[in-house]
């Protein structure tokens, strides 16, 4: 089958694209490090991005001696995009992580998420699916506190997005004009720092999302979030794995609220906030992000 993938890492980062077979799909993965390390960096990406949002991080998560791989989730790139909107609810979603897990083989795991792969993740680490080394989440909150601040006005009136995407179509009409344009330029326009997010890096994003069923499958996260009840399956909400959350703070989407009161849910949390950075902190400010990485992950061993 000929495949085409959404990004053409330069072949000095070390990073490839591989296929891998996973829950009865095919995921677009970016790949790096030594394919020997039995210690996985899983690497989990949000709307309306891609494995591409990796890129700053791959590098430095190899040079630790970690194997990484940055799937693009189902419905994403060149990643299969199944049809009908439960196939995109909470349930498949971490399925298809436990899946990669077990495809790869790997003897020890770091999470790392951001944004709806962020949602995942926790949802993951609280239903203890696969056991979890070190979990770290970009700028979404733990459940049970987005669960509180959504009856505050203050994230409530941020969280309008979430509701217009549930309308069958509109959304789809209004971000896919242009060949997708506005996907294009929403991460310029709502960044602090726009260099980043210059024309190349735009033209990545908006051509994926222009793929025939693209934006469908990624407005089907958001729908299946409201129309299913795998969200609530939260038990008590404890993460037992050592968390660290790394927060720009000037996130249009997710009020800083939305932190309170973490620690009651996670027994071993670390929080790093950038005040120079968006929602998009790991590609807003990827020296800083970096940094609080190779901070707190331990390096691992290449020859594991």
């Amino acid at each position: 089958m000929d495949r085409q993938a959404s990004w053409n890492p330069d072949p000095d980062s070390g990073i490839d694209i591989e296929w891998i077979d996973a829950n009865g799909l095919t995921f677009e993965v970016a790949t790096a490090g030594d394919r020997k390390n039995e210690r996985l960096a899983l690497c989990l990406h949000g709307f309306p991005e891609l494995h591409y949002s990796w890129r700053h991080q791959m590098p430095l998560l190899a040079q630790m001696g970690y194997r990484v791989w940055a799937p693009n989730m189902r419905g994403y790139g060149g990643t299969n995009r199944p049809n009908g909107m439960k196939a995109y609810r909470l349930d498949n979603l971490t399925a298809d992580v436990a899946a990669l897990i077990d495809a790869r083989g790997a003897k020890e795991v770091t999470l790392i998420a951001h944004d709806w792969g962020a949602i995942v993740a926790w949802q993951f680490a609280i239903q203890q699916i696969r056991p979890l080394t070190r979990l770290v989440i970009m700028n979404v909150p733990h459940p049970k506190c987005a669960q509180r601040e959504l009856k505050h006005w203050r994230q409530l009136k941020k969280s309008w997005y979430i509701f217009f995407f549930q309308l069958p179509g509109l959304p789809e009409m209004m971000l896919g004009r242009d060949n997708a344009s506005r996907v294009g330029s929403l991460f310029r326009r709502t960044a602090v720092n726009e260099e980043q997010f210059g024309r190349e890096e735009s033209e990545v994003y908006r051509s994926a999302a222009a793929q025939d069923g693209a934006l469908t499958a990624m407005f089907n996260y958001y729908r299946a979030l409201l129309q299913t009840p795998d969200a609530r399956k939260l038990g008590d909400g404890k993460v037992h794995v050592p968390t660290l959350m790394l927060w720009g703070e000037q996130d249009v989407a997710i009020d800083i609220h939305t932190l309170d009161g973490t620690g009651d849910y996670v027994d071993n949390l670390t929080i790093r906030r950038f005040p120079d950075a968006s929602h998009w902190v790991q590609q807003d400010v990827p020296d800083k992000v970096n940094a609080a990485l190779m901070e707190w992950l331990p390096r691992a061993s290449a020859a594991s």
